[in-house]
């Protein structure tokens, strides 16, 4: 029996030339304009019609299928599953070509109902979104979602031996995927593109993540059982960078500065009940923060590239969070954390100092201020249409101090569905951190050259949290503020294209989280082409504006930056397993 997708894949740099980058990131735009246009003609210009409830869709993840009604037929579980034979490797290869062109997993008419009852069916599909619901973070989508029901070409493969066959009766599954991107930009220095994010390298190629899961997801259809989940993940690439947590395998990044690591970015188990209320998710682990439209992991976004916003807030959390479905509107969070990428080893942990100093005026100092007890709590609100979700949060909260990634975030996400062709994705936070040092006085410059400071170099060689660049050169220390406002404008002009303009505000008031006091917009443009629900190319341009100099720097090499904008043309590959 082959296994469909059924639910939100996550909730979720080999050195290359010029001339290497150059070649990738025109061959991806070149098929994926080529296929587009092939798309445009033999794709229907109206997508189907969705289905309720009780007559729900094949595939939850896809409400249009990108072929004709005489090939319907053909396109079916059973068939595929008879056309690709019982060799585990000859099934692998053959299933991506069964899906080739497709604009969702082949149908399945004995599928159980991927909606619970009366709960309305997702607003969105994949392909081309990545995402069905509107998200929601450290949760399983309650309502939404059947155990083992990714599509995983691996697990098609596997099906018919012994192996296989144990894990689709324990409900088990492993997938996942590879990313391949590249970039031209005009910034030229070895990390010159930052603060941009995640293609920091100008002019390069790289393995951004190669990605696989372990996992089952609980069944949050059904409401006879409780039912349990877990995930296992993990993560090799450039944008191990991008997830790295002070004290879990951090010596890669933060004493070697490897371009290449590996990372666990998730790693947590799921009870869920549904007799309580609508249902209880909770989730207790290592699991991606809760806020925000994007996520680490590549496929779970509109883009190759990542918002300001994004790139500069809170990636994990360490705690239990539960998710309450109080009805199939309105959906309440609360969990407790030890802060943001903090392991809960590092809580009260304390290290020697040995240039006691007014910041931290004793002989021991904390190895992380900001491993500590902390509070999460968010509400989401969705109308009966789910054409409008409105997600309120506050992440990670504490006292805000200075520490690896303390981040206290308050802010929400907004998502509205004009029709079955566009939607926008809205989000605004405010994030700060309180008493970070001052670089502009000289006493708090002494402290963390002289090994005064939890981050000081001697002992975070590497990307050790910055300090901030108050506004008075007299104060030891102030807070540190950030403000974004992001919006992703996206049209689906066929159901295995999607076209996302974004368009963001970001300010950083002191500098504390790019290096530079200035505000930033940003503009960029990309598109979304799926081969098939296993392959997808995301072509984009995006230009950058920053008040003052903030990109074409290198702070590895003490090369300050020199420019004021910067436009990168980049663009990847996902191959999906």
């Amino acid at each position: 029996m082959l296994k469909l997708r059924n639910e939100l894949k996550s909730q979720a740099k080999a050195r290359g030339s010029y001339r290497g980058a150059t070649s990738l990131v025109a061959i991806t735009t070149a098929l994926a304009l080529a296929a587009v246009a092939d798309a445009a003609m033999a794709d229907p210009a109206t997508t189907a019609p969705e289905r309720p409830a009780a007559e729900a869709a094949p595939s939850a993840t896809s409400h249009a299928v990108d072929t004709d009604a005489a090939m319907q037929s053909n396109y079916t579980v059973d068939a595929v599953n008879a056309a690709i034979g019982s060799n585990p490797f000859e099934r692998f290869v053959k299933y991506y070509g069964a899906e080739w062109g497709q604009a969702g997993p082949p149908a399945d008419p004995n599928a159980p109902a991927s909606t619970k009852p009366g709960w309305t069916a997702p607003p969105q599909s994949t392909p081309p979104m990545p995402f069905t619901d509107w998200p929601y973070g450290a949760s399983t989508l309650i309502g939404n979602n059947r155990t083992a029901s990714v599509d995983s070409p691996l697990m098609v493969a596997i099906a018919p031996t012994g192996l296989g066959k144990v894990l689709s009766e324990t409900g088990i599954q492993a997938y996942g995927w590879v990313d391949v991107g590249g970039n031209i930009s005009t910034s030229s220095q070895k990390f010159g593109n930052a603060p941009a994010a995640y293609d920091f390298k100008p002019n390069s190629a790289q393995l951004d993540q190669a990605v696989i899961y372990v996992e089952r997801s609980p069944d949050t259809v059904q409401a006879d059982h409780i039912d349990w989940g877990f995930r296992i993940s993990a993560i090799y690439g450039t944008d191990y960078r991008y997830t790295t947590a002070f004290g879990v395998a951090s010596y890669q990044f933060l004493k070697h500065n490897n371009t290449y690591g590996y990372d666990f970015p998730m790693v947590y188990g799921e009870l869920y009940i549904p007799q309580i209320a609508d249902g209880l998710m909770l989730r207790l682990g290592r699991y991606i923060s809760v806020p925000d439209i994007e996520a680490q992991l590549a496929p779970n976004n509109y883009m190759y590239s990542h918002s300001m916003g994004y790139s500069f807030d809170n990636y994990t959390n360490d705690g239990l969070q539960a998710t309450l479905a109080v009805n199939r509107n309105v959906i309440l969070q609360l969990g407790v954390n030890v802060g943001t990428e903090a392991p809960p080893w590092h809580v009260g942990k304390k290290i020697a100092n040995p240039d006691p100093n007014p910041l931290y005026p004793e002989t021991t100092m904390l190895k992380d201020p900001g491993a500590t007890p902390s509070v999460t709590a968010c509400a989401r609100f969705q109308t009966d249409s789910g054409h409008d979700a409105a997600y309120f949060c506050a992440d990670a909260i504490n006292k805000g101090v200075w520490g690896y990634n303390n981040l206290q975030w308050y802010g929400f996400t907004y998502y509205h569905k004009f029709n079955d062709k566009m939607h926008v994705s809205f989000e605004a936070y405010n994030t700060f951190e309180d008493n970070v040092p001052n670089l502009n006085n000289p006493v708090a410059g002494a402290a963390i050259a002289n090994g005064g400071t939890p981050f000081s170099p001697q002992y975070v060689p590497f990307n050790a949290p910055d300090a901030a660049q108050c506004k008075s050169a007299t104060v030891l220390s102030c807070r540190s503020n950030t403000f974004t406002a992001l919006a992703y404008w996206n049209y689906q002009p066929t159901p295995r294209d999607n076209i996302s303009l974004r368009t963001e505000w970001f300010d950083d008031t002191v500098g504390q989280r790019t290096g530079t006091a200035a505000v930033y917009e940003d503009l960029g443009i990309g598109l979304q082409h799926w081969l098939s629900p296993q392959i997808e190319l995301r072509p984009e341009v995006t230009y950058y504006w920053a008040s003052k100099a903030a990109f074409n720097g290198n702070p590895y090499t003490g090369i300050a930056p020199n420019k004021k904008t910067e436009a990168v043309l980049s663009g990847d590959i996902i191959f999906h397993f």
